[in-house]
């Protein structure tokens, strides 16, 4: 099938080309940029993909699904016109400022008879991947609690505009990665870390307490200003504990000028995390290293590809995508008003 990314910043040079290229069910017809610089960089990244000035021209050059990672200000109005025009959407996160917006898209979606899916790519993440498989063995028992760190040393990528912020961002997945382990959410307490930036206020850090329909509770949190990258999966059940501290790997890597395709064409295996980092699993009958499943984004693509042409089920449903929205939304109140906030449950 025929695919355009529009948008070649970080996250379509880093996050969405490299697992485009590495699923080979996809044919990439055009990548929308103008910036020399990313022109430049497209042709180093993609020898023959051509860079175009508009989303319009990349469904002229017959993309049947287009791939909006343009800044967050602009993606509500380019995932419009892609569903007018006729194609299916993958918009990456967060894909609405609010449950409003996001409700608004989805209808349109409805409308137009295509799909509308979201880039909660961090399903697929090494770590995530290997507490999912703790999770489904049972040896767990029931999930009651859990706590899930997302640090980041990186302050210049914090986005300053209004209705932006850490929250809409990295919130997005770690809560995404909070629902599919433990389950929709019912009620949200926040605390939100803010600054001035750029003549807007932006928060920069968060803290999440979760309450989950199971009757399970998670605790989120991020920060891009404490000068420290640190991730952690700590999941508490009635048998036992788990717990990890593996690296970002796929973003090490990429970033690092590593790639999918080149890795696995010299043999080695992508997304692989290193032993001394794999995570612990405590029972009534010891401790015992968990080897770690090595995570692949490409799954994303290849699960949309299987969506589109074999009627599989879409990597992220529409609706779990409005949940996260709606529980991000929650947060911002909580925090506005200093009191839990109940989440409607999808």
């Amino acid at each position: 099938m025929r695919l355009g990314l529009v948008g070649f910043g970080s996250g379509g040079q880093f996050f969405h080309l490299p697992y485009i290229q590495a699923a080979p069910e996809w044919k990439l017809v055009g990548v929308v940029t103008r910036s020399p610089e990313r022109c430049s960089s497209l042709a180093g990244e993609a020898p023959g993909v051509p860079a175009m000035d508009s989303l319009d021209a990349v469904i002229d050059a017959g993309a049947e699904v287009v791939v909006i990672t343009t800044p967050p200000s602009t993606r509500c109005e380019l995932v419009l016109r892609a569903l007018e025009r006729g194609v299916h959407v993958v918009a990456d996160k967060p894909f609405a400022p609010d449950l409003e917006t996001a409700q608004e898209l989805a209808d349109a979606a409805d409308a137009a008879g295509k799909v509308l899916t979201v880039f909660h790519n961090r399903r697929w993440d090494t770590d995530f991947v290997t507490l999912q498989s703790v999770l489904t063995s049972g040896e767990l028992g029931t999930p009651a609690r859990a706590t899930f760190i997302l640090d980041q040393d990186e302050p210049g990528s914090l986005e300053p505009g209004v209705g932006d912020g850490l929250l809409r961002d990295l919130g997005a997945h770690v809560v995404d990665q909070a629902i599919q382990a433990l389950g929709p959410v019912a009620r949200v307490d926040a605390h939100l870390d803010w600054v001035d930036a750029d003549h807007a206020r932006v928060d920069v850090g968060f803290a999440l307490g979760l309450h989950h329909v199971s009757g399970a509770y998670s605790s989120v949190s991020s920060s891009k200003l404490g000068y420290r990258a640190e991730r952690g999966m700590i999941v508490y059940g009635s048998r036992g504990s788990y717990a990890s501290r593996m690296r970002d790997v796929q973003a090490d890597d990429a970033l690092a000028g590593l790639r999918p395709v080149t890795v696995r064409a010299a043999g080695d295996t992508w997304g692989a995390e290193d032993p001394d980092r794999w995570g612990v699993l405590s029972t009534a009958d010891g401790e015992r290293v968990i080897p770690a499943i090595p995570g692949d984004h490409t799954e994303f693509y290849r699960r949309l590809h299987r969506a589109l042409a074999e009627d599989g089920p879409l990597p992220v449903r529409l609706d779990e995508a409005l949940h996260t929205v709606a529980v991000l939304d929650a947060a911002r109140r909580s925090d506005a008003e200093r009191r839990s906030v109940e989440v409607g449950v999808r």
